[in-house]
């Protein structure tokens, strides 16, 4: 089934508010001219407002780095899914392996965090992955099987456009390591049945599944060409003009 790619660009703490504005406008150039795909930038939570501003009427979707469940209420620090609503955000991205291993969120507070963006029409981009010392103890698809459930129970949705699952195996983020075209089509071929088992069916064969981990211009074209994965999550490479233009304008 053909689902529409998704290009993602997580700045996690980088950019000034003039380098944000300069590579938003970058990458609204870069993508303007393509209808087959979607383009999405996460910028730190200070620089949203001004990103919004230079996205506004292009193709490229504005997302948070994170979300809070609530609308509102005493919680320090924590930015709701309606403020980020109100900015014009579309997309969350929840559930970030450095939320889990640096910040300790658990999949109980991923779940909270999903459900609240569903719940105010943002879409969760749910990301889950292994440590390596998990994939070599052969835990892998254990430690996987735990996110996705936990991070969904009590989760419903009514079409697939309301999820975006990212698998980013924790030793590739960062290290310049990447799973390989095959080990990251094989993941993503069991995270969609995995899905079906949750969802409808048909709900998990439209759902996209983005390979994020040290994804760069050298490898986007063979990563792209998998039958299942359907897009990537990018930190670095997604900092740099030029680099993440190559990846926006892969070649399947």
């Amino acid at each position: 089934m053909a689902r529409r790619p998704l290009i993602a660009g997580n700045w996690k703490m980088h950019t000034s508010l003039d380098e944000a504005r300069a590579l938003a406008v970058a990458v609204v150039a870069a993508s303007n001219d393509l209808d087959d795909r979607d383009v999405m930038i996460a910028p730190p939570s200070t620089a949203l407002s001004e990103v919004a501003g230079v996205v506004a009427d292009s193709n490229v979707i504005l997302s948070s780095q994170n979300v809070h469940w609530a609308v509102k209420g005493a919680f320090t620090g924590e930015i709701s899914p309606l403020m980020l609503k109100d900015i014009g955000c579309k997309m969350a991205i929840i559930g970030h392996s450095e939320r889990r291993h640096v910040f300790f969120e658990t999949d109980e507070l991923i779940n909270k965090r999903i459900q609240g963006a569903i719940e105010n029409e943002i879409t969760p981009v749910f990301c889950i992955g292994e440590t390596l010392s998990q994939r070599e103890e052969g835990k892998m698809i254990d430690v996987l099987e735990g996110q996705v459930w936990s991070g969904l129970e009590n989760v419903s949705l009514h079409n697939a456009s309301q999820l975006v699952v990212a698998y980013e195996p924790v030793w590739a983020i960062g290290t310049g390591k990447t799973a390989t075209e095959n080990q990251a089509q094989e993941v993503h071929a069991y995270l969609r049945d995995l899905l079906g088992n949750i969802f409808e069916k048909n709900i998990a064969a439209q759902m996209r599944i983005l390979y994020g981990g040290s994804v760069k211009p050298e490898n986007i074209d063979i990563l792209m060409q998998q039958d299942d994965i359907d897009g990537v999550l990018v930190g670095g490479a997604a900092l740099e003009a030029d680099s993440f233009e190559r990846i926006i304008r892969f070649h399947k």
